[in-house]
């Protein structure tokens, strides 16, 4: 059983730190799965590349339902995902990490819930902290400890995609509050939410975005950067898997509590 999972994100197709690594494809009754399932010092780990081998699935299509309840299937607990990010903050700049605590959504036409009124009936996912806080903490630690540039804090905003932003969208997300912007962090914490399962995101941060950046940007950019960035990367997650306790407090799991009551209230 792999308790703990990682995402891997634009230019993270394979973490590099798991061995006697063996692939499973999970089908589900939200679609297919393709999960690499291997050990790290003992630990039973899975990784799940988001965009698909080669980046071939772009952020609008991925079927973030299929690849979170195949995470679930699999008894996984703890999630962290990594996401290649603009800047819209000056503070935070290219080769910077950002572990996200907020989020603004606004993507549009994504699945982005397992409660739709059918198999799982209709319930309301509280989202007041979205990105669990002791698997930031966690990282936040670690990356300080090992000198890697991070920011224990910033609001994430999630545009559809896949084109990148306009400078008056940007200005926008300014001034309502975004520090980085990506396109896949929503709806994936909140179908981990709704699973009970924590999640973080570590934000990579590629590139100031749309009208801050002195030049047009590129997808090759984004890439380049976070090949440049892979070792700060594996550091970062082999050493917060080392670190992550086994006992849960952080209150990610409480949705499971409210789905038994609420499920007791209909039967009485």
């Amino acid at each position: 059983m792999s308790k703990i999972a990682i995402i891997g994100g634009t230019g993270v197709y394979n973490p590099g730190i798991l061995e006697d690594v063996r692939e499973q494809v999970l089908e589900n009754d939200y679609g297919q799965a393709r999960v690499a399932i291997g050990t790290y010092e003992g630990m039973e780990v899975a990784f799940l590349a988001r965009h698909g081998a080669g980046h071939s699935v772009p952020p609008h299509l991925i079927n973030y339902r299929a690849n979170i309840f195949a995470l679930h299937l699999l008894g996984v607990e703890r999630i962290i995902a990594t996401a290649a990010v603009g800047s819209l903050n000056p503070n935070m700049k290219p080769g910077d990490f950002v572990l996200v605590d907020q989020f603004l959504d606004f993507t549009r036409g994504r699945e982005s819930t397992f409660y739709d009124g059918d198999t799982h009936g209709v319930i309301h996912c509280d989202m007041t902290v979205p990105y669990c806080k002791e698997l930031r903490a966690v990282l936040g630690k670690v990356a300080v400890g090992q000198g890697i540039p991070v920011h224990q804090g910033g609001v994430y905003v999630c545009a559809e995609g896949p084109r990148f932003e306009t400078a008056a969208e940007i200005r926008m997300y300014r001034q309502l509050g975004g520090d980085v912007v990506g396109m896949t962090s929503v709806p994936e914490c909140v179908l981990a939410r709704e699973l009970g399962i924590c999640y973080a995101c570590v934000g990579a941060v590629t590139n100031y975005a749309a009208g801050i950046a002195p030049a047009k940007l590129t997808h090759s950019e984004v890439v380049e950067l976070m090949g440049a960035n892979a070792a700060h990367t594996r550091k970062l997650l082999m050493n917060t898997l080392a670190l992550i306790s086994e006992a849960r407090g952080c209150g990610c799991d409480d949705i499971l509590r409210e789905i038994e009551k609420l499920q007791q209230m209909k039967k009485g």
